[in-house]
């Protein structure tokens, strides 16, 4: 295993899994410059790294994954076209979409503002029964900054979307299940990492190349007309027809024997 830590975020690469731990459990790991930096910058070396099958994002502490921004991280004087330009030149949550291999958050705690967004940019979002989720900005007279406002809706519809967005409610995990926010919860905030642990295992046996074009599919068709998707769906699987991949899942299959991806 292969660890390393800073004063953000600790990296770690275990069982195929690359973790990537937001480290400041005193201010409930809230995000600041060395976050938005840092994580774009470990989630491209996992994804170029082929230890690693699959990336798992959680939060240290018993308080929460993450309580969004750092509202004690200061700043020198900006105008308005100067903090345009600034977000625009650090558009860090983009980064998580070029990513390959799947990505999957574990939420615990509080889960609000930048730390939901951090959760929906990841492609499994799995939940402790004691998460509390918001997208509260619009109390505070913004707007979500860090993609809240384009990917709740893609996941979960325009309306429900909007329904959290414009109150700025908090919601518990319960809910998130039932609105598709999260798609997993684990039986209680202690086996949170333990079974996250589990099921991000099982994604990292499956055949990586499957697992990267059916998320490029699936993420990228979203985007556009059926038809335009569909096209994307059969050339990725054209490709995959004659893989060594689907070779060795297939005897694996008929030989009653766990598959090995690992020397292909």
């Amino acid at each position: 295993m292969a660890e390393t830590q800073n004063e953000a975020f600790a990296l770690r690469v275990e069982d195929g899994v690359g973790w990537i731990t937001l480290n400041r459990p005193d201010q409930i790991n809230a995000i600041n410059d060395a976050i938005r930096h840092g994580v774009p910058a470990a989630l491209r070396q996992f994804d170029a790294d082929p230890a690693v099958r699959v990336i798992a994002i959680h939060g240290a502490g018993p308080r929460g994954f993450c309580a969004g921004a750092d509202i004690k991280e200061t700043r020198g004087p900006e105008t308005p076209i100067q903090s345009r330009t600034r977000l625009r030149r650090n558009a860090w949550i983009e980064s998580f979409d070029t990513i390959s291999k799947p990505i999957v958050a574990a939420l615990h705690g509080f889960c609000m503002g930048g730390g939901l967004e951090i959760a929906l940019a990841c492609d499994v979002r799995i939940a402790a029964p004691d998460t509390v989720f918001a997208l509260p900005e619009v109390n505070l007279g913004l707007i979500p900054g860090g993609g809240g406002t384009q990917l709740l809706p893609r996941l979960i519809g325009l309306g429900p979307a909007l329904d959290i967005l414009m109150f700025g409610d908090r919601f518990n995990a319960q809910e998130a299940l039932r609105l598709g926010v999260v798609s997993r919860l684990t039986s209680s905030a202690e086996t949170l990492l333990e079974e996250t642990t589990a099921l991000v295992q099982r994604l990292a046996a499956k055949p990586p190349t499957a697992l990267a074009y059916v998320k490029e599919a699936a993420r990228g068709g979203s985007q556009l007309s059926l038809a335009a998707g569909l096209d994307i769906e059969r050339n990725l699987f054209a490709l995959l027809q004659d893989s060594a991949e689907r070779r060795e899942a297939a005897a694996a299959f008929r030989e009653k024997r766990a598959p090995n991806f690992d020397d292909l």
